[in-house]
């Protein structure tokens, strides 16, 4: 495995790689990596001749600065996860690198980018559009691998592809959970003991929730998952929408669609961390 932390310096040894018609996978990160990163890696590996690793933390889609100072910064322990599930190579730019000139594009694509974490987290989307475009541009992948943990971005990234009209397949990978059920996360590792001891607590009511909503309204379900998890000491529920899974606008009954996501958002602990997560209700 080959580590680069010039752009130019991936892209000629990437010019080789076309040369020879194999094809790119690529798999953006921030870094801290854990075994839901590493199964995006090992699809890539199995799907493409070559795989690239961006670890980059991206400080244009931070708008808490520190968020952004606090985010875990973990390259060498990244590296050696990487080379143990066979990615080729790995880009690790600085952000002088990867931004040599302030960054002016604005992209937004409403509904996508407005609601839930667009709502919340004001610029956050722009910043990962900046940084996944970027990324686009210098790999130029056949396939780009995303985890569905994230499914507002995997929609805001399908957007954004049509936009630009990148030839690019996004592939959508399934969240994987620690035994208990939290969703694996870079921000876990900022959970004190007693926090992680709470935060599985979100997927659990979560889960019961699909039973519930069986016998139940949509808003009942939502209040109850609110009010279930607010009832836990340390954890407090920033907002829950159940959402159309395609568009991410709001649905008022079960019937209203076929593909209905409830997607979270959870304060947890003192300092606190943002979890997020998400359940599937009828697909």
């Amino acid at each position: 495995m080959k580590v680069f932390h010039k752009i130019a310096d991936l892209q000629n040894e990437l010019f080789a790689v076309r040369k020879d018609n194999k094809t790119v996978g690529l798999v953006p990160t921030m870094g801290a990596l854990h075994e839901g990163h590493a199964s995006l890696v090992s699809r890539s590996v199995k799907e493409n001749d070559v795989t690239v690793v961006s670890v980059f933390v991206n400080p244009t889609q931070f708008n808490d600065k520190t968020d952004l100072n606090t985010y875990p910064r973990t390259l060498e322990a990244d590296c050696k996860l990487l080379e143990s599930v066979g990615a080729d190579y790995v880009l690790a730019p600085s952000v002088e690198e990867m931004y040599p000139t302030p960054d002016n594009r604005h992209f937004e694509f409403p509904p996508v980018t407005t609601v839930m974490e667009g709502a919340h987290r004001p610029g956050h989307f722009n910043g990962v559009c900046q940084v996944v475009s970027r990324l686009f541009y210098i790999v130029r992948p056949d396939k780009a691998y995303f985890g569905e943990k994230d499914w507002q971005q995997i929609a805001v990234i399908k957007a954004l592809v049509r936009y630009l009209g990148i030839k690019v397949q996004i592939v959508e990978c399934p969240i994987v959970r620690e035994a208990d059920g939290l969703a694996k996360s870079s921000r876990n590792t900022l959970l004190a003991a007693d926090e992680r001891a709470i935060a599985p607590t979100i997927y659990k009511y979560l889960k019961e929730s699909q039973e519930y909503a069986h016998s139940h309204s949509l808003k009942e379900t939502h209040d109850w998952v609110v009010e279930q998890i607010n009832a836990v000491d340390g954890l407090e529920v920033e907002y829950f929408s159940i959402v159309d899974g395609d568009t991410l606008l709001d649905v008022e009954n079960w019937e209203d669609s076929k593909n209905i996501v409830g997607c979270i958002t959870v304060y947890c602990g003192k300092k606190p961390i943002r979890l997020i997560d998400h359940i599937k209700y009828n697909s």
